[in-house]
């Protein structure tokens, strides 16, 4: 971004397009889409330094997962990942967990809604690159056994986000459902967790096989969707990431 000085909040579309060489209507594309926002002051369409630098740190490619993921995250969040077996269930845990690793989190793996036990999931997170065992003696990974997955789950948060708040470290959590999980139970779960969707130092991640959602009514499941900010959609084929953004009034 060396090309505007950093007193130059507000470019131009003719600025943005020079930059990124590409065309004026590519640029106005992007801001009516909403994909790069845009400021419309009279006739003219003006874009912030700082939503530019963000707009191509969220389009930059990596090789790994967990680069792709880094560029997708942001602190807080909630995101829902969706995954097309086991396996590639295990390797979004592992990736989401290495971009926490990498941002000095806390991490917390919940695992009431799992099929292994806490050793199986050490040597699966081994398995797929995260030295678990290693951050288990650092103090910056924590197993918590789920018995009670709607206000016990709200209350392990509510206590680790105090606890965190002295130190100023970012609570990355993680829960899966490769169960069958009744749908209304899904839902309630949900309306306990949107009370910490604000909370500045909370990334909560809820991942779900392809196989229990294919069970809940598709207008449930997007129902579901919307609760999220975010959806991480992992199949055999790629990666699918999107974002859900509200509609402003009219």
């Amino acid at each position: 971004m060396n090309r505007f000085s950093a007193e130059e909040d507000l470019l131009s579309v003719d600025d943005v397009a020079g930059y990124l060489e590409v065309s004026k209507a590519t640029i106005y594309h992007w801001c009516r889409q909403g994909r790069l926002p845009g400021l419309k002051i009279g006739k003219s369409w003006r874009i912030r330094r700082a939503a530019l630098e963000d707009f191509l740190s969220h389009s930059e490619r990596s090789a790994t997962l967990s680069g792709q993921l880094r560029s997708f995250l942001t602190v807080p969040d909630k995101v829902i990942g969706i995954a097309q077996t086991p396996t590639l269930l295990r390797r979004l845990d592992a990736a989401f967990y290495q971009v926490g690793e990498a941002s000095g989190g806390l991490l917390i793996k919940f695992y009431g809604g799992e099929t292994e036990s806490a050793d199986d999931l050490r040597a699966e997170f081994k398995r797929n690159g995260l030295d678990v065992e290693r951050l288990e003696d650092e103090g910056r990974f924590r197993f918590s056994a789920e018995h009670d997955s709607l206000s016990g789950r709200a209350d392990t948060l509510e206590r680790l986000i105090a606890e965190e708040a002295v130190s100023g470290h970012t609570v990355w959590v993680s829960f899966n459902c490769v169960k069958q999980v009744d749908l209304d139970v899904a839902l309630k779960q949900q309306e306990e967790l949107a009370k910490f969707i604000d909370a500045r130092q909370l990334v909560v991640k809820t991942a779900v096989l392809e196989q229990v959602m294919d069970n809940w009514p598709p207008a449930t499941q997007r129902q579901l969707q919307t609760r999220y900010a975010g959806t991480m959609w992992l199949s055999e084929a790629g990666l699918a990431l999107s974002r859900f953004t509200p509609l402003q009034p009219s």
